[in-house]
C-alpha cells in the first residue's frame, strides 16, 4: 500500500508540475482535504473537527498572543514524516487553491508560521516529526531536518565529541528550519559567522511540488533560502551544515553590574570593546531593571580570558572567580538555564508554555551611543510595563563577509544588534506594549537609518505588512519592511521569488513578493 501511494504521488507530481502556473482564485477546502486524505496517511492529517487538532496546533506555539478566540486558525495541520507527504500537501494546495504555512519550532515572533492576521483559508505543514540529525564525523558535517530544534542539533553533534559544535542561536527549542531561514545569529558568529554561513546544501520542496537539492534548485534559490526568511520560497526539509571546532573546555561568565557599580559607564565602553575583542570571545549584554548582565562565551581557558579582559575590558573588573569552565555543550545549557549543573539532556526538551504573552522589536547600532543617552535609556527600565533589551555584538568574522554573500546584510559596520522584549500575562499587555513602542521610537535617533534595519528572525509586523492586489503581493508594499530586514538584498530576493514562485503561492503577511516587470 505504501509503495502504491508513493507511485501515485510520483505520477501526481509529474503530471501537475507541467502546468501549475497559477493558484485557483477560489479555495476549495473540502476538495483540498479530500486530496490530502488520498495522498498521505490519515494519521498525519489533523482537521478542525479532529479531537487532536487543538493539541497539535498548540504544541509549538510559543506566545499566548497567538492562541486566543480571535486567532485565525488553519483549516488543518499536516505532520509529515516523509518528503513525499510535503510534496503531496503542496500539490493538493496548488490544485485546490489553499495556501500552506510552514512551522518547524513555532518561534516565529508574529506567529505567521501557523496563524493568519487576516481571514484566510490555509493549511499548516508542521515539520516537528521531520527532526533527524545525522553527523558525519570524518567530514565534520551533519544533515539536520528542519523540524529538529537547535538543542537537538547541538546535543547530537557534541554528545560523543566535545570538540565539535555549530554556530547558531541560544534558545534550545528554536526550530532549525525557521532559524536558519533567517540567517541565525549566535554566540559564535564573531568566530564562525551565522548558521547560514556554514550551510553546504539543502533539500527543498518548491511550489511545483518538486524535491530539489542545491544542484537542482540552483545557486540563486540556494542563496535566497539562507537568510531570506521562512515561508517565501518553498519548504526546506533539511540542511547540510559544516561543523566547527571548539576546545575541549570553554569558559563562561555571567557578571551583573548595577547602576551603583557603574553599569552605564561599562555598557557605554562595551559598545567599542565588544565588537573588537578577539574572535574567540563574545560578550553580550542584557539590560533589565537597573542593572546590566554581561554574559560571555570564550573558546579558551580561564587564565587566558582573565588576561584578555584585564587588557581590553578592565572596566568590567572580571576576575578568575567569575570563570565557569565546561564543555561547549554544557555552555549552551548554562546560558539557557543559568546553572552549570544542568544536565545537557534538557536541550532535548520541546516543552512549551502558554502562560506568557510576548512582543519584540529589533535594531542595529552602527555608531556608539553616548554615556548621557545610556543614562537616559536605563531610566526607561523603571517605568511601568518595562521589559528588557539584549545587545548582541557583531564584528570579528561577521565584518569580513560581504553584504550580499547571503540575504542577511548586517555585516561590516555593525557594532551590535538590539532586541527589545516585553512580557505580560492576562490582560496586562497595554502597559508593556506602550513601553515597547515608546522606547523603540526614542531609540530611532541612535540606530541605523535609511533604512532603519531590523532582524528578520525577530519578526515585527509593526514595520509593515504586505498588500495583495490581483492575488499577488505588491512589491512596493513589501519593500517598506523588506528593506529594513534585507537592505539592498531585498530586490534580489524578490527577483528569485519571481523565478521560483511567480504565482506567489507561498505567501504570508511578510513574505517576499515576486518582482514582476511593470508591476508595483
Amino acid at each position: 500500500m505504501a509503495m502504491l501511494k508513493r507511485l501515485a504521488l510520483a505520477l501526481f507530481v509529474s503530471f501537475f508540475s507541467c502546468y501549475l502556473t497559477s493558484v485557483p482564485s477560489l479555495a476549495s477546502p473540502d476538495d483540498f482535504l479530500q486530496c490530502l486524505r488520498d495522498k498521505i496517511p490519515s494519521e498525519l492529517l489533523y482537521t478542525q473537527s479532529s479531537s487532536s487538532f487543538a493539541g497539535v496546533l498548540v504544541s509549538s506555539i510559543r506566545s499566548a498572543r497567538f492562541f486566543t478566540n480571535t486567532t485565525v486558525r488553519p483549516l488543518c495541520v499536516v505532520r509529515p514524516t516523509d518528503a513525499s507527504h510535503v510534496q503531496a500537501a503542496v500539490l493538493c494546495g496548488r490544485t485546490q487553491g489553499v495556501r500552506l504555512r510552514v512551522r518547524s519550532g513555532g518561534h516565529d515572533y508574529e506567529g505567521l508560521s501557523y496563524r493568519s492576521v487576516r481571514p484566510e483559508v490555509f493549511g499548516v505543514v508542521d515539520l516537528a516529526d521531520l527532526r533527524a540529525v545525522s553527523v558525519n564525523q570524518s567530514e565534520t558535517t551533519a544533515w539536520v531536518d528542519s523540524g529538529a530544534t537547535i538543542g537537538e542539533l547541538y546535543y547530537t553533534i557534541a554528545k560523543d565529541n566535545s570538540q565539535l559544535a555549530f554556530p547558531a542561536g541560544l534558545c534550545p527549542t528554536i526550530g532549525v528550519g525557521g532559524h536558519f531561514s533567517g540567517g541565525a545569529i549566535g554566540m559564535m558568529m564573531r568566530k564562525y559567522g551565522l548558521a547560514v554561513d556554514n550551510v553546504l546544501d539543502a533539500k527543498l520542496v518548491n511550489a511545483n511540488g518538486d524535491l530539489l537539492d542545491r544542484a537542482g534548485m540552483g545557486e540563486d534559490l540556494f542563496w535566497a533560502i539562507r537568510g531570506g526568511g521562512g515561508g517565501s520560497f518553498g519548504i526546506v526539509l533539511s540542511w547540510k551544515v559544516q561543523l566547527v571546532q571548539v576546545p575541549p573546555t570553554v569558559t563562561m561568565f555571567n557578571i551583573v553590574r548595577t547602576l551603583d557599580q557603574g553599569a552605564v559607564d561599562i555598557v557605554t565602553r562595551w559598545q567599542d570593546v565588544g565588537p573588537s575583542l578577539p574572535n574567540d570571545l563574545t560578550i553580550r549584554v542584557i539590560v533589565q531593571g537597573q542593572q546590566a548582565l554581561f554574559q560571555a562565551l570564550y573558546l579558551g581557558t580561564c587564565s587566558s580570558l582573565v588576561a584578555t579582559m584585564g587588557d581590553q575590558f578592565p572596566e568590567l573588573a572580571m576576575t578568575s572567580a567569575d570563570c565557569q569552565s565546561m564543555t561547549w555543550l554544557q555552555s549552551i545549557a548554562f546560558i539557557s538555564f543559568w546553572n552549570r549543573d544542568t544536565p545537557v539532556e534538557v536541550l532535548l526538551s520541546r516543552t512549551t508554555s502558554l502562560s506568557t504573552f510576548t512582543k519584540s522589536k529589533s535594531d542595529y547600532v552602527q555608531s556608539a551611543i553616548s554615556k548621557g543617552v545610556w543614562k537616559n535609556i536605563f531610566s526607561w527600565f523603571t517605568m511601568n510595563g518595562a521589559g528588557l533589551i539584549i545587545l548582541e555584538p557583531h564584528g570579528g568574522f561577521m565584518g569580513s563577509v560581504p553584504t550580499d554573500a547571503t540575504p542577511y546584510p548586517h555585516r561590516s559596520g555593525v557594532l551590535y544588534n538590539v532586541q527589545y522584549m516585553v512580557f505580560w500575562q492576562g490582560d496586562g499587555g497595554t502597559a508593556a506594549n506602550t513601553w515597547l513602542g515608546n522606547l523603540y521610537d526614542f531609540m530611532g535617533q541612535y540606530v541605523s537609518k535609511n533604512p532603519r534595519q531590523a532582524y528578520v528572525n525577530y519578526r515585527d509586523l509593526d514595520i509593515g505588512q504586505n498588500v495583495v492586489v490581483d492575488d499577488a503581493t505588491t512589491f512596493d508594499s513589501a519593500k517598506v519592511w523588506g528593506e529594513q530586514y534585507f537592505t539592498s538584498n531585498f530586490q534580489r530576493l524578490a527577483a528569485v521569488k519571481a523565478a521560483v514562485d511567480p504565482t506567489d503561492y507561498f505567501r504570508n503577511e511578510q513574505s517576499i513578493p515576486p518582482l514582476v516587470q511593470g508591476r508595483k
